[in-house]
């Protein structure tokens, strides 16, 4: 009896998904890659944390509040997404270990925790700070590119060594220390970089980002030069 009630707690605990970034400012790619990482997980929501000062990048270009602000525009009433503000809300650089702590504590030791990243931040993970803690903590899923097959840095390598499984099921049979490689199907190919120029040249942005985040930029003139 003892075995079945364990086995049914496992199957029932809180599937849950941490999506970061600076989202300056969130576009179509950002959401659709939220929306099938929540399907191909079998998640119960994914929060979205814009990071207030990301260590390892440069300075947003507009504030965190209206970073924050778009991100809800964005996201408005879709099943399963949440605009998180908590690394917004804390003192000094966005670390993700930290986050994920404040996450394992809300959601309990059975809870299945991921943290999602692109291919390109995946790459320089074991720049971050405290890399070992984050597996600790949290599974790692990368959001894979088809056109990024080269060898691992040796570094990285060392740190996944013997974390890769194969599917979402392998992933979810233990709270954390897994890293999985997924391709989601729509694998949209927008830069945020590139809507930020848009922006400051007066270019159209129209069906890069979604349609109240566009409105917002527009009539606070957002993103001018």
């Amino acid at each position: 009896m003892k075995a079945a009630s364990e086995r049914a707690a496992v199957e029932g605990a809180p599937r849950i998904a941490m999506l970061g970034g600076t989202f300056d400012p969130v576009h179509l790619g950002h959401l659709r890659s939220a929306v099938e990482l929540h399907e191909a997980l079998g998640l119960d929501c994914v929060h979205m944390m814009p990071a207030a000062r990301p260590p390892l990048r440069g300075e947003p270009r507009i504030t965190p509040e209206e970073r924050l602000s778009l991100l809800r525009l964005g996201i408005g009433d879709t099943p399963g997404l949440i605009a998180d503000p908590r690394e917004l809300e804390r003192e000094g650089p966005s670390y993700s270990a930290d986050t994920l702590a404040e996450l394992r504590r809300e959601f309990g030791p059975e809870a299945r925790l991921v943290m999602a990243l692109g291919h390109d931040a995946f790459l320089r993970l074991a720049d971050w700070h405290a890399p070992e803690r984050l597996f600790s903590l949290a599974h790692l899923v990368v959001v894979d590119r088809p056109d990024h097959e080269a060898d691992l840095p040796g570094p990285l390598a060392e740190l996944i060594g013997g974390r890769e499984v194969e599917t979402p099921a392998a992933l979810m049979a233990s709270p954390a220390g897994g890293l999985l490689r997924l391709r989601l199907s729509s694998r949209m190919a927008i830069s945020a970089t590139e809507v930020r120029r848009r922006l400051a040249e007066g270019r159209s942005v129209r069906y890069l980002l979604p349609e109240a985040v566009e409105e917002r930029i527009l009539s606070a003139g957002l993103y001018r030069r």
